[in-house]
């Protein structure tokens, strides 16, 4: 039988490896909930340039990173000309970094995991949302809850950080900043045009016993109610910046993006899990530097191999005070701003 690798609890646990920046949050009312703040910028549209690309260089071979961003702006086109030129002449095309953890199984391993997985992503014992987090936390969650998801019921069953996820996603899509990525279509296409193979840039950690795995996430260990928050408080506060960054994109505005430093919801989530039991019992610790490292090791030997070679990284990550701009400067490479 065809063995299949199948990512455990496949949306838990792919997570961007991105820098964090952390904002102070607004008042809250006397209830303990932010205050609704209705948007004032608007999403862009139409024909827009996008960002120039950084030129990292050491001699001859040069890395081309084209800084990305989400959410972006849902109705724009994007004039990718200087992507897909850069592309086409590249030797060698690296995706962003990404963090999974896997487990080889075959197709009837996955459909035994499958009952486990589904229940690790539901309270324990039926609880709902009201009975695992502090009150006033749950106050807050209550008042975006009606704005972007209404009456669904079934989210309260949910553990923390899926629950956080599925009002994140339905606050995003309120703003007008779209769901269907902008930037993947048109290097996956010039990619293949070229006759490139994309090289996986992520950061995978095997798991030989997956059951033993759910059954440790599930017993605890992982802060669910941190992550919950950094989502929430995205949604409470965020925004509005959100609309700001993805026009800053679309514009080509890199002056804008450097003074709109944003924490990724999802890397406090990165945080939480790499803090948590789960990962200390199973020597995943300090998974962001980790993965800083695993994305320069593969960088450097496309630079040293390559004549040219095309990248896509979060723009925060490059712009960040110990990013990967900041980490290829100190090891002897030339930096270019677009």
């Amino acid at each position: 039988m065809r063995v299949a690798k199948w990512s455990l609890l496949a949306g838990l646990w792919l997570l961007p490896l991105s820098p964090l920046y952390a904002d102070p949050p607004a008042e809250a009312d006397a209830a303990g909930a932010a205050p609704i703040r209705d948007l004032e910028t608007l999403v862009v549209h139409g024909v827009q340039p996008g960002p120039g690309l950084w030129r990292v260089s050491k001699g001859e071979h040069v890395l081309w990173i084209l800084g990305t961003a989400s959410p972006l702006p849902g109705r724009i086109q994007w004039q990718s000309g200087e992507v897909e030129a850069i592309v086409a002449r590249s030797q060698q095309v690296l995706l962003p970094p990404a963090l999974s953890f896997n487990a080889d199984v075959g197709f009837f391993g996955m459909l035994a995991l499958a009952p486990a997985a589904w229940k690790a992503m539901r309270n324990e014992n039926g609880a709902k949302l009201e009975d695992v987090l502090p009150p006033a936390l749950y106050a807050r969650w209550q008042v975006q809850k009606r704005r972007y998801l209404g009456r669904d019921g079934g989210v309260e069953r949910k553990r923390p950080m899926i629950a956080a996820n599925e009002l994140y996603a339905a606050a995003l899509k309120s703003t007008g900043l779209g769901q269907k990525p902008v930037v993947w279509p048109v290097v996956q296409k010039a990619a293949k045009a070229a006759g490139i193979k994309p090289t996986s840039t992520t950061l995978k950690f095997e798991i030989d016993d997956p059951k033993a795995a759910i059954r440790e996430f599930r017993a605890g260990g992982f802060d669910d109610a941190a992550c919950f928050e950094h989502k929430l408080a995205a949604v409470e506060h965020d925004l509005p910046r959100l609309v700001e960054r993805a026009n800053a994109w679309a514009l080509g505005d890199i002056e804008a993006l450097r003074g709109l430093p944003l924490e990724d919801a999802d890397g406090a989530c990165l945080r939480a899990l790499a803090d948590s039991g789960f990962a200390r019992n199973r020597g995943y610790g300090d998974l962001r530097e980790r993965g800083h490292q695993h994305w320069m090791s593969i960088a450097e030997e496309a630079l040293l191999r390559n004549r040219e070679t095309f990248a896509m990284l979060p723009v925060d990550s490059l712009l960040a005070a110990d990013g990967y701009l900041a980490r290829l400067q100190a090891r002897g490479y030339e930096v270019e701003a677009p």
